[in-house]
């Protein structure tokens, strides 16, 4: 059965590492809102006199955030549509919180929720401080102004979002990526995907 799956949660909680440790096991295309539209939204900020690091302004909320995830989500429509799984990586909140979106990307690609099996893991830390040391960590310039400005970005790392799409509960999974992402816990990750049935938490 082709695989849908969303990888969620605050930034530094290790969305894309838990979707590369699955992605050795299952094939699948990768897709990172960020490396779809990074650079487009960094060039358009930049020529608009704006931080190219700054996702939180204003401006970037109202002109940039939707083209970013819609782009996101036009490549996993056809990716669908070959016939790929799609390892989808990105906070999505907003597209969560939105019943009919999930049904939309669907349709669009010619398939159903009887033919795709569509999850979402919620990549969750035990503490701000280990958030912060993981942003720190992985060395990016656009994490800089996150690092800059930590007082306002700083959110809670075991935040669960509001999920309203009509798949069972046995399709999310609350992850929680504290400590060394060891083979145990990609094992049970590799079971959540593949299985038809999972723990709600591990």
């Amino acid at each position: 059965m082709q695989k849908l799956i969303f990888f969620v949660g605050v930034a530094g909680t290790g969305k894309t590492t838990v979707a590369r440790k699955l992605s050795t096991r299952i094939p699948a295309a990768f897709l990172d809102r960020d490396t779809i539209g990074g650079r487009f939204v960094e060039a358009i900020l930049e020529l608009n006199g704006l931080d190219k690091n700054d996702r939180d302004s204003d401006y970037y909320k109202r002109n940039l955030r939707d083209l970013e995830y819609d782009t996101a989500k036009d490549v996993c429509i056809e990716n669908l549509a070959a016939g790929q799984n799609v390892f989808m990586i990105s906070p999505f909140t907003a597209e969560l919180r939105n019943e009919q979106w999930i049904e939309d990307v669907l349709q669009a690609a010619g398939l159903t929720k009887q033919s795709v099996d569509v999850k979402v893991v919620v990549v969750t830390l035990s503490d701000i401080a280990m958030q912060k040391n993981r942003i720190i960590g992985r060395q990016t310039v656009r994490d800089q102004w996150k690092l800059d400005n930590w007082g306002d970005f700083e959110k809670r790392v075991d935040f669960v979002p509001q999920i309203n799409w009509d798949i069972p509960a046995s399709s999310i999974l609350v992850f929680d990526n504290s400590g060394e992402l060891t083979e145990e816990k990609a094992e049970l990750l590799f079971q959540f995907v593949t299985e038809k049935q999972a723990s709600l938490s591990v």
